[in-house]
């Protein structure tokens, strides 16, 4: 199993949770996360003045899926993450050794 975790532009987060759920994915957890990349913040302009932001608001979705399903949800989130500008985020994949559900006490894939 694998801990999948995309950092994505907040307004990119519905087009991710619909494609995601195509590929059957039954369950995410979403976190407003504030951070930044290669931009380092961003300038804004308000009432004339001009500062700097240094984090900038995405959004962390997560899940745990089989292995053999990561490039398909990769592929996925990608395609509908991307806008091709600065911050449309990362995507992180990690090994998962063991996944318990509390309610049945399910072990492993059987647990997802």
């Amino acid at each position: 199993m694998k801990l999948v975790t995309a950092i994505i532009k907040p307004f990119k987060l519905d087009d991710v949770r619909e494609a995601l759920a195509e590929l059957g994915v039954h369950g995410l957890t979403v976190t407003e996360v504030r951070g930044f990349g290669r931009q380092k913040g961003q300038t804004e302009i308000y009432r004339g003045a001009e500062y700097t932001v240094s984090f900038i608001a995405k959004i962390r979705v997560e899940t745990v899926v089989a292995d053999e399903r990561v490039p398909d949800i990769i592929q996925a989130i990608t395609e509908t993450a991307r806008t091709g500008r600065i911050g449309d985020g990362k995507i992180m994949v990690t090994n998962v050794e063991q996944m318990v559900r509390i309610r049945t006490g399910e072990t492993g894939e059987g647990a997802l």
